[in-house]
């Protein structure tokens, strides 16, 4: 085994969107594991929004990544070195290994990957943080019931197309709202949404909601919250009575710092949003998926089953090459990925 490894490690914090200047890729003496710990080669690991977060000294409710360390994110890999009985040398485990082609991690901060589910990248999107987030936030807080109305945006990464699969299952009309023609034709033919809207096809707010009343006749039951921006603006009036909105994230903002666009940039939109949860008596639920993982064996057991059969279908995008994480990632941020982002590593 070589003796040494690579990261990409954060040389700077970005100010608006990131740039390929704030990371920096680095070799690295091989780690050795210590009691209880496994070295893992990784061969997949995952890229998520909630990464710029981590890149901002903000307060949010995780530590930044400080300036120097490797990048964190969950990823897949083989273990070549086990002080652990829970793994073998040989066996693939998922864990927090971070940018980086190799990793010493605690085993019992690992989960031993089963072949019977899939392939090991399922467990970085359609069964791993994205896919859980999506089930999650929309049987706990978006209570959908048969005949309802559900609009999700971000339609066809692994977040929206895990709500709008299950939430279809279930007997609800179910609207996406994607970045580009073809992502809407995948929302449709791949996932089988009833329709989605292209937001960039439309200026505002405004048009689009104009387009989202024609596609939602019946006014929206459910929004299923990952993007913030223009489409929460385009749908809160469309809101319909004991309407419920589960918020797991904000990507439109997040380049704008934690807290979105500076107060003189844009038009304060508190009051009618706060007036339209009151008089529509929403229920408005944020949550942050890593407070929930004693709920992901149930969400195992009920979808691994569909993946393996192939009710719930998936789609990867996949860079190859550790050093090309960065642009993989800034391109994320933009919308350019087809289904969930992973990066090829070994």
């Amino acid at each position: 085994m070589t003796d040494q490894m690579h990261r990409i490690a954060l040389a700077s914090r970005p100010t608006g969107a990131p740039t390929p200047d704030n990371f920096s890729f680095e070799a690295a003496d091989m780690p050795t594991p210590g009691d209880g710990e496994i070295l893992v080669k990784v061969h997949y690991m995952s890229l998520d929004p909630y990464m710029r977060g981590r890149m901002d000294d903000a307060k949010s409710y995780a530590q930044p990544v400080p300036i120097g360390g490797t990048m964190e994110g969950g990823a897949v890999g083989e273990v070549v070195a086990s002080n652990s009985d829970a793994f073998q040398p040989g066996d693939f485990a998922f864990g927090m290994f971070g940018w980086a082609s190799h990793a010493v991690i605690p085993a019992n901060q690992c989960r031993k990957l089963d072949p019977a589910h899939g392939p090991i990248t399922a467990a970085l999107g359609v069964l791993g943080m994205p896919g859980f987030t999506g089930w999650h936030g929309l049987m706990e807080y978006g209570r959908p019931k048969e005949g309802e109305t559900l609009v999700v945006a971000a339609a066809t990464g692994p977040v929206g197309s895990m709500v709008g699969q299950l939430a279809k299952s279930l007997g609800l009309r179910v609207v996406g709202i994607a970045g580009g023609a073809d992502k809407c034709q995948m929302a449709t033919d791949t996932f089988g949404f009833d329709a989605c809207l292209d937001h960039r096809a439309y200026d505002d707010a405004s048009a689009l909601r104009a387009a989202l009343k024609e596609a939602c006749p019946k006014g929206i039951d459910i929004y299923f919250e990952n993007v913030g921006g223009k489409v929460l603006e385009a749908i809160i009036p469309l809101m319909n009575p004991f309407g419920r909105i589960p918020i797991c994230g904000m990507i439109a903002w997040y380049n704008a710092g934690g807290l979105g666009a500076n107060a003189g940039d844009e038009k304060d939109n508190l009051p009618k949003l706060w007036r339209t949860v009151l008089v529509n008596f929403l229920s408005v639920n944020g949550f942050i998926i890593s407070n929930h993982w004693d709920r992901y064996p149930a969400f195992l057991a009920e979808v691994g089953p569909k993946v393996a059969s192939g009710e719930i279908k998936f789609v990867e995008d996949i860079a190859e090459g550790l050093e090309n994480a960065p642009q993989a990632f800034i391109g994320l941020l933009e919308g350019r990925n087809k289904g969930k982002q992973i990066v090829k590593v070994a």
